[in-house]
């Protein structure tokens, strides 16, 4: 690299925020300051927890075990009917950057919202959020004797590690530049019971639709 290459590889660092990284053109010698993380607004990658099976996926078809980890960026818990399920029901809506740097979310409703509200209290009076710790989540196995046969269904316990620091820091600066939220799940009537900062309502700031004014005609 020469002394101008230096100049200028300098001059773009200088500008950099913790979440970004340069990117050359190999063909133009142009540097590039970019994202380290990867997501398309309003559609962040999918992973799924089956309550029949116990287990952990991506898009509902590749299977990645009974036990994910993972450091929250965002998340809501609310109560509303998704999925035509045909009721209203609590969910927990968990944003992270996983280990492709790619930003996720993942959904837990029901039970699994419970035992996760169980985890968020005590952090709270400790002065942590779910963004501060790295989330463990395994599959727990349950069975409902008030039928014949006793029915087999899963909940998912939580555990928590505090996270480290600078990679709390880097997340954070990342979502204060960004709007974190999946497009598809959100709805005018939700109710809300928590939302983290990080959280980006996108029905709440649409921008209004104004119908054209009027062309005053020439007077004849």
């Amino acid at each position: 690299m020469n002394a101008k290459e230096q100049s200028v590889s300098a001059a773009v660092a200088a500008q950099m925020k913790s979440y970004q990284v340069e990117k050359h053109d190999e063909e133009t010698g142009e540097v590039a300051i970019v994202s380290k993380f990867k997501y398309l607004e309003g559609h962040p990658k999918q992973y799924r927890f089956n309550g029949q099976t116990g287990r952990f996926n991506l898009n509902g078809t590749t299977d990645i075990g009974s036990k994910i980890s993972f450091q929250p960026i965002a998340w809501r818990i609310f109560v509303e009917n998704l999925f035509e399920r045909g009721r209203k029901e609590q969910w927990a809506e968990i944003f992270f950057i996983d280990d492709k740097n790619c930003v996720s979310v993942i959904m837990f409703n029901n039970t699994s919202v419970d035992v996760l509200f169980g985890l968020i209290e005590p952090l709270f009076y400790e002065e942590y959020s779910l963004s501060d710790v790295v989330l463990t989540v395994e599959s727990e196995k349950r069975e409902n004797t008030k039928i014949t046969p006793k029915g087999i269904y899963y909940i998912t316990k939580f555990s928590y590690t505090p996270a480290d620091p600078e990679k709390v820091k880097v997340q954070r600066e990342f979502v204060r530049d960004h709007r974190i939220f999946r497009a598809d799940t959100l709805t005018p009537t939700a109710e809300y019971k928590a939302v983290s900062k990080g959280f980006f309502n996108a029905l709440a700031h649409q921008e209004p639709h104004y119908l054209p004014e009027p062309v005053a005609q020439p007077e004849e």
